[in-house]
């Protein structure tokens, strides 16, 4: 009896799968339609020649094939990619505009409620992660200093390259300032990290605090050469160079601070959509970046330039970029503004 209940049971559900896929091929087929031969702009909050404006070029030709659209690149240059990412938060929602979002600063504006920011990455749309390689500390080719352990002997003011106040390279150096008790000076105003990069080459900064898939074309130019890797781990980009942990001893809270920083880096480079855009093309634009980001054409191209693709789902990259914005405890979050409170305009 129960035999026969449990085999009419799976029928059951297997007509009502049955049913649900046309449903969903045709949402499929709708959306694809939508899609082709329209110009979908991919928004990056930097200038052009920078880490992320790189990356946005290298994806835009495969993202366009896998929607079946024209994509392209709009810079949107200022204040660290808040501007840009504030006007996400109303684009319309019809999936024709997304964004490269440097997912590490805009988490950590968000939590510590950054003055001009307007943006809530909890409502935004997720659509996948591009990368979450680790960053690394770079200063001038000509520059003294060898290791991080000379910096902190020598006692000196430093000068650090950034954009904005929240945008990676100024909160990276932040936290670095803090945990090795270094007396510097950040400051703000470069368009992008190509100029804050050019501003060390040049000699006008001393440091900088960057990605290490940047750091390998500023390195390449011969004006700028890598410090140290700020996580546990070493690059694979730069895997001669020792790590912080490895360079220098740091107390347990001094640990704890580059750990967070170097676990809120792993959220990397993330593409979102304008709040509201329909589910159904969230869906599909969500699938296309998966096609996009595991093709291996792309992977082995991302290899060639060394602009590594990491990719996470969409699933993932929520719960990563939130899990930053949330689990801070409230001690934590004031430290946290304290140390970013010392970050000084240009």
């Amino acid at each position: 009896m129960r035999l026969g209940w449990n085999i009419r049971r799976i029928g059951a559900a297997m007509l009502a799968l049955a049913c649900l896929l046309p449903i969903a091929a045709r949402a499929q087929s709708s959306e694809a339609a939508f899609f082709k031969g329209k110009t979908v702009r991919v928004i990056v909050g930097y200038g052009a020649g920078g880490g992320f404006d790189l990356y946005a070029r290298m994806i835009a030709p495969y993202l366009g094939k896998a929607l079946g659209a024209n994509v392209i690149v709009e810079n949107q240059p200022g204040a660290g990619g808040i501007g840009a990412l504030n006007r996400m938060m109303t684009a319309p929602p019809d999936g024709l505009q997304i964004m490269l979002v440097n997912g590490m600063a805009a988490a950590f504006g968000q939590f510590i409620e950054q003055q001009g920011v307007r943006y809530d990455l909890a409502k935004l749309e997720h659509l996948g992660t591009v990368s979450g390689n680790p960053w690394v500390w770079l200063v001038n080719v000509n520059s003294p200093y060898t290791s991080p352990k000379q910096v902190v002997e020598a006692r000196k003011k430093y000068m650090w390259t950034a954009g904005g106040p929240i945008d990676g390279l100024s909160d990276g150096a932040a936290f670095v300032c803090e945990a090795l008790k270094l007396d510097c000076n950040i400051v703000l105003g470069y368009p992008g990290s190509n100029e804050s990069a050019m501003s060390v080459a040049n000699g006008e900064m001393d440091m900088m605090y960057i990605v290490d898939t940047s750091a390998a074309n500023y390195v390449k130019g011969g004006k700028i050469k890598v410090l140290s890797t700020m996580s546990r781990a070493r690059s694979t980009i730069f895997p001669d160079v020792p790590t912080l942990f490895e360079s220098v001893t740091l107390k347990p809270d001094e640990a704890a601070l580059l750990d967070f920083h170097s676990t809120a880096e792993k959220i990397g480079r993330i593409l979102v959509a304008p709040p509201g855009t329909p589910p159904e093309r969230v869906a599909f634009l969500s699938e296309a970046v998966k096609t996009t980001l595991t093709d291996p054409a792309l992977i082995a191209e991302g290899e060639r330039t060394q602009r590594f693709i990491g990719f996470m789902d969409a699933a993932q990259t929520r719960k990563a970029t939130l899990g930053v914005v949330s689990d801070p405890t409230p001690e934590q979050k004031k430290r946290m503004i304290e140390i970013l409170s010392r970050v000084e305009k240009k």
